[in-house]
């Protein structure tokens, strides 16, 4: 992977995330942007070293993007709707439900990063 891709796709992601606020709202950005993007980049940072290097500065707009209060509201939503779904409440109209197996295994993907919006550090170590 180029040298600096990592950083142009976390960029991209939040400059779309803000055009995302201001046309659907809080939910629709931070959706995207953390229950999303944030995921998948922490996810290739776990096997990638540019991704794992951009990350604390992806974290770090995160937290420029959005106000302690609307984490840790938008963050208790996500888990919740999560929650449901596992526990079997999810969408009758849905014409691909998740496995209850697919389900958990989000739930757990998501625990891995819902702490960075609100750690205290953001090391690389």
């Amino acid at each position: 992977m180029p040298q600096g891709k990592a950083r142009e796709v976390w960029i991209e992601q939040c400059e779309a995330a803000q055009t995302i606020r201001v046309r659907f709202g809080l939910k629709s950005a931070f959706d995207y942007l953390v229950g999303e993007k944030l995921l998948n980049f922490a996810e290739a940072a776990a096997n990638h070293g540019d991704f794992a290097r951009e990350l604390p500065r992806f974290v770090s707009e995160v937290r420029r993007m959005f106000t302690p209060e609307e984490v840790e509201v938008q963050l208790a939503h996500i888990e919740r709707s999560q929650n449901e779904t596992v526990m079997g409440v999810s969408d009758e109209d849905d014409p691909c439900p998740e496995s209850p197996a697919e389900a958990a295994q989000r739930v757990r993907r998501f625990n891995l990063i819902k702490e960075l919006p609100t750690a205290t550090n953001l090391g690389t170590s």
